[in-house]
């Protein structure tokens, strides 16, 4: 029997985006080569191929009670962003990684993402690919992670690229437009609106709070929803309340989904943030679009929202409208979008061809054939 050398992958548990397209990527992998999935979380992963291992690792972020105070304000270097000294959980992690590595050789770590395990991976010899995100990353801590790295996954369409990504970061970098967004699974809006019960020529405007924030401000969408008495404004998703607001009759929010898309293609406009998953989906279907970005670290929302703006795939707005006539500039942007233009930058099989192109990139640095052996193999 041929053996192939596993693949491993970290995935950051904050939103859902991270998980859904590592199980994309997993799901398509697995029937390749063994994967085990790294994660703080297991309850935020869409449907897994039992073939997959997923291990838990406590959170880098997040403190679990021992932490050492004394340690907390010692300087991190440049080439790291959350490397705390004195965090057991921190420890603990980076230990069931490296056992990981050291009892089952990988062929591949793959990050999605973490400068610092990125660079963990190189240190003990094992080839990384970093998912590459949106965002002002030309630190040197990044810098670091992408200049070890044998390949970099890019979870969206090269068009999107920004303009300060140096060549050689583009030369290694692998295009996965629509991955984790269940791309070609959508329905018509006729269809959508009947399983939804919603009334077939009523005006729906959708807006979509997606899970890594702290939640979208209703006040705004108050406003929003106000100034269109005849139009039904459904949120899904996390809302934030804050106290002054007044919600009108025709507001209502449905929570978390499980069928965003269905929600998606019943709308007539969409209003949301632009994380992976949404951006994906949105385009899939096309609708008059507003983006409102939401605050990330290294501005990642306000740079992908650049490019979205900057290929005419949705009118972005730097902060909520604030009044009725601040809503009505909002949509008469949107009026110009294109769902065709929309759709353009989405493919129906990036999970599979990111596979392929993982699979293709691991043959190659290891020149796999029949008869390699894992290297910790004993033999007596």
């Amino acid at each position: 029997m041929t053996y192939r050398k596993p693949v491993g992958y970290f995935v950051h548990h904050q939103g859902r985006g991270h998980a859904e397209r590592s199980a994309a990527i997993a799901n398509a992998l697995i029937g390749q080569r063994p994967v085990t999935l790294f994660c703080a979380r297991d309850d935020i992963f869409p449907e897994l191929d039992e073939r997959i291992a997923l291990k838990r690792v406590p959170s880098l972020f997040e403190p679990i009670g021992d932490e050492v105070p004394a340690l907390a304000n010692v300087p991190m270097p440049d080439t790291v962003h959350c490397a705390p000294l004195g965090w057991h959980g921190i420890t603990q992690a980076v230990g069931t990684i490296t056992d990981w590595f050291n009892k089952n050789g990988p062929a591949l770590f793959i990050t999605d993402v973490s400068a610092e395990l990125a660079q963990l991976a190189r240190i003990a010899s094992v080839p990384h690919v970093c998912v590459l995100q949106h965002g002002n990353r030309n630190d040197a801590g990044h810098m670091a992670a992408y200049q070890g790295a044998v390949g970099l996954i890019a979870p969206y369409h090269e068009a999107l690229e920004q303009d300060d990504r140096p060549a050689w970061m583009r030369a290694k970098t692998h295009y996965a437009p629509g991955i984790g967004g269940a791309i070609g699974e959508y329905t018509s809006r006729d269809l959508a609106r009947q399983r939804l019960g919603l009334e077939p020529d009523e005006g729906i405007v959708l807006v979509i709070a997606g899970g890594g924030g702290e939640g979208t401000p209703n006040t705004p969408l108050t406003l929003g929803a106000r100034a269109e008495p005849d139009t039904r404004w459904i949120t899904i998703g996390k809302v934030r309340s804050e106290w002054h607001e007044t919600a009108p009759g025709n507001l209502e929010h449905r929570g978390w989904v499980d069928n965003p898309q269905d929600w998606i293609a019943a709308a007539d406009r969409v209003v949301s943030s632009c994380g992976n998953t949404t951006v994906q989906m949105v385009c899939s279907i096309g609708r008059p679009w507003l983006v409102v970005p939401e605050w990330r670290y290294f501005d990642e929302q306000v740079r992908k929202a650049e490019a979205l703006e900057r290929e005419g795939l949705a009118a972005v707005l730097g902060d909520w409208p604030s009044d009725k006539a601040g809503w009505e500039r909002a949509w008469a942007a949107c009026e110009a979008l294109s769902p065709e233009q929309q759709a353009s930058i989405v493919e129906s099989n990036a999970a599979q061809a990111t596979a392929d192109w993982i699979d293709r990139l691991v043959a190659t640095l290891w020149q796999e054939s029949a008869d390699i052996r894992p290297p910790l193999e004993v033999v007596a």
